[in-house]
């Protein structure tokens, strides 16, 4: 009996923590869950399907399943789409695998940065941005535009974050309509 009071009480601290956990965003048509990693729900996207077949050209998918945590910046297909004529094709190439990398690299922040972090950061900057070094060494700012969160990469571009606040395992996804370039 006493065994089963104890379970009893462990089911009910889990599920009154899980009721309390705020619930994630579908991304991409498919259910996010926090305690998968960034690659387990990442592949799950039908929006991101390019992201995840460059995260593997790359070799970077035991990386991005590592305990972390890391604030990802993950581009939509749209956002590669945009790019000009050939460029994903030729950073899908093995030869252009380094470039790849560092591109992919420059997408991911160290730490578990949420949107309202990100957004409180920047407004109470000097500058009104929160500059952040990517695991590339490239730098990305964050600044808030009437409600919006954009990301800008080191050649000023910006992507603005259209679904945030994304939590995984090992950190948080922020899906992004652009691709972030480093110099």
């Amino acid at each position: 009996m006493k065994r089963y009071l104890i379970a009893s009480a462990v089911l009910v601290a889990a599920t009154v923590a899980q009721a309390n956990m705020p619930a994630n965003p579908e991304v991409g048509g498919a259910p996010m869950f926090a305690e998968r990693n960034i690659i387990e729900n990442a592949v799950n996207s039908a929006d991101h399907t390019t992201l995840v077949a460059a995260v593997q050209a790359a070799e970077l998918v035991e990386a991005l399943q590592g305990p972390g945590p890391f604030t990802v910046f993950a581009p939509v297909n749209a956002a590669f789409e945009a790019l000009p004529e050939g460029t994903v094709d030729t950073l899908l190439m093995p030869e252009n695998k380094p470039m790849l990398q560092r591109i992919l690299t420059s997408h991911v922040v160290a730490g578990n940065l949420g949107g309202s972090e990100l957004m409180r950061r920047a407004r109470n900057s000097r500058d009104g941005f929160f500059h952040m070094d990517t695991l590339s060494g490239a730098a990305l700012s964050a600044q808030v535009r009437g409600n919006s969160l954009w990301i800008y990469d080191e050649a000023g571009n910006a992507g603005r974050v259209t679904i945030g606040d994304v939590n995984q395992s090992n950190g948080v996804i922020h899906v992004v309509d652009h691709v972030l370039l480093p110099r």
